[in-house]
């Protein structure tokens, strides 16, 4: 994948938000990723009254990727419903990590960086046994 239509990407993340569950905090939160195989999955937010179980949109959008195909992501976007850039919390750049490695790229306020550089010294299969 040379090239990153980060304004489609951007776009599908918004539109996903619209699908968000947040009646608590009322922020909808949609995210995309592009696919090593091309394809595009996107995942939005899930909330519960029990807070500490809710789903982020990046967790949706894991699950998203393994039921249509598994494989690899290659770039992330993660933005509201208004279309304002968030970025993935600490648990989900882990996912993120786990699911596109050192190399996917992922929409930041410094703009597009690799998961190296947003989730330096990771932790990954390779420090497993």
């Amino acid at each position: 994948m040379s090239t990153v239509d980060w304004e489609s990407l951007r776009r599908q993340a918004v539109a996903a938000a619209a699908s968000a569950y947040c009646p608590y905090s009322g922020l909808r939160v949609g995210a995309a990723a592009l696919c090593d195989d091309g394809r595009v999955v996107t995942g939005c937010n899930v909330e519960n009254a029990a807070y500490g179980v809710a789903l982020c949109a990046e967790c949706t959008m894991a699950g998203q990727l393994r039921l249509t195909g598994g494989g690899r992501f290659v770039a992330v976007a993660c933005r509201s419903g208004e279309g304002e850039l968030l970025m993935p919390c600490g648990r989900c750049r882990q996912i993120i990590y786990e699911l596109g490695g050192p190399d996917c790229l992922v929409d930041t306020p410094r703009g597009v960086l690799t998961m190296r550089e947003v989730l330096p010294d990771a932790f990954g299969p390779e420090d497993l046994p």
